[in-house]
């Protein structure tokens, strides 16, 4: 350890740098949720319709979830300090780009860019935090901080989304520049050096990168198009076989590197899909609820972000317990039960009609999915990694990140497709969702899908493992 780095250790220091990567992990966190409610108004500015907006927040999803297998490459070639340093850089000019540009497609490059750069910097900071803080209540201390602020960016994302896009929607894209920047200049102080060093085997060769991430941009390009154009277009079905080739493909070469983790680690398999899909059916429900309330109901972008808001505050505010609640409940018991509720409140909202009040309607829908993540999110994490060995741990928290990222931004794709495909081009004009019911069949369809993954975990086998 270098001089610096022994420097950055001390507790006055080390809690400066705490403050740097958890600033950075809250823009991590409200990256999405910044632009799920401004999204009926982005739409309507740029003249596109919902298949095309999505991409607004699939695509820094699909830059994030694709770069984190191979975030660790990158971090190990450059160093901790210089890759985290250029990632934050590239961050603050992505978003001054993605605030100033003309075009849509200029702002989807801007988001994917955003998310690639969002992994690089979530690879380093626990890595970081990890170095400088020793094991014991130090090192809980600041995880605990790290998780808090993960856990509050998307309740604070609703928060700045609505108040921005009623200022100006292009603030939701531009307004983490200067915030990045602040966060650089301060992390230039506090984040130790360290040389480059040699890249440490992942279990994925550099070739899988390109086509792990093409891959998943045309598959959510076919789930997105598929209800539009019809699942035999050419586009939709070239789109379907290539990006279905290219993921085969990236499986026969991790293959030749080594073992698969999630054939090895069955309750890494088990959390990431469950995971998944609690993260992908909420995404779906909110994009749901948000045209519902702005679309159908006439409600502002802000007072549609407070009316999200039940969703996501209560994890913000017991995610300091959540390990005691792992510890004395076990995280299999809070992942079956966390998954069993949001399925509940998917089906509350297949009932919703033009005529459905806030607080009979859509609240009982936002309690019921807000009390699954309270109960399942930190064991759903402390299951992925609860069997894997330490070496392998930080390939088994990207690959259990990577699925939640990929996941959620199916299903938006593919919600969006269906809302799409009874609705004019303009976002502003979108007919009510009780038109709609196969794009919330869909939000249930994957509720009760990761419900069933999380019931593999109770079975007797699960529990000897």
């Amino acid at each position: 350890m270098t001089a610096a780095s022994t420097r950055s250790s001390s507790p006055t220091a080390g809690w400066g740098l705490l403050l740097v990567l958890s600033g950075n992990m809250l823009l991590d966190a409200l990256e999405v949720a910044v632009l799920v409610v401004a999204l009926p108004t982005i739409g309507a500015e740029l003249g596109v319709g919902l298949v095309d907006a999505q991409w607004l927040v699939t695509g820094f999803a699909l830059g994030f979830g694709g770069t984190l297998l191979f975030g660790r490459r990158l971090v190990d070639a450059l160093g901790r300090r210089r890759a985290y340093l250029l990632a934050m850089a590239a961050f603050a000019l992505a978003s001054v780009v993605a605030g100033l540009a003309p075009t849509v497609g200029l702002v989807i490059v801007a988001r994917f860019v955003k998310g690639c750069c969002a992994a690089v910097t979530a690879t380093t900071g626990l890595a970081v935090i990890a170095t400088v803080f020793p094991p014991g209540p130090h090192r809980d201390r600041a995880l605990s901080v790290y998780t808090l602020a993960g856990a509050s960016g998307f309740s604070l994302g609703l928060v700045l989304s609505g108040l921005l896009t009623s200022v100006d929607w292009r603030w939701t894209l531009a307004f983490p520049a200067p915030v990045a920047l602040a966060l650089l200049l301060v992390a230039r102080r506090h984040v130790p050096p360290d040389p480059p060093g040699p890249v440490e085997a992942d279990g994925h060769p550099a070739a899988g990168a390109p086509t792990f991430v093409g891959g998943a941009v045309l598959l959510t390009y076919a789930l997105a198009s598929g209800p539009t154009r019809g699942w035999t277009d050419p586009w939709t079905l070239g789109a379907l076989l290539f990006g279905a080739g290219a993921v085969l493909l990236f499986r026969r070469l991790g293959r030749a590197a080594g073992p698969p983790l999630f054939r090895a680690f069955p309750t890494l398999r088990q959390a990431a899909l469950g995971a998944g899909a609690l993260n992908g059916s909420y995404w779906g429900l909110l994009l749901v609820l948000t045209l519902h309330l702005q679309t159908v109901r006439g409600w502002s972008p802000w007072w549609t972000a407070v009316a999200l808001l039940p969703a996501s505050v209560p994890l913000a505010i017991t995610a300091p317990w959540s390990g005691r609640m792992v510890r004395r409940f076990g995280a299999a018991r809070l992942v079956a039960l966390g998954g069993a509720l949001p399925p509940l409140g998917y089906l509350l909202a297949l009932r919703l009609d033009p005529d459905t009040g806030y607080l009979t309607g859509v609240l009982p829908v936002l309690l019921l999915v807000s009390a699954g993540f309270v109960l399942a999110f930190a064991a759903l994490h402390v299951r992925a990694v609860a069997a894997v060995p330490g070496e392998l741990r930080g390939r088994a928290t990207a690959t259990y990140q990577t699925a939640v990222q990929l996941v959620g931004a199916g299903t938006v794709a593919l919600v969006a497709g269906l809302l799409a495909t009874d609705s004019p081009a303009s976002l502003a004009s979108m007919p009510g969702i009780g038109d709609h019911r196969a794009a919330l069949l869909v939000v249930v369809v994957t509720g009760v899908a990761g419900f069933l993954v999380a019931l593999t975990g109770l079975s007797p086998l699960a529990r000897r493992a």
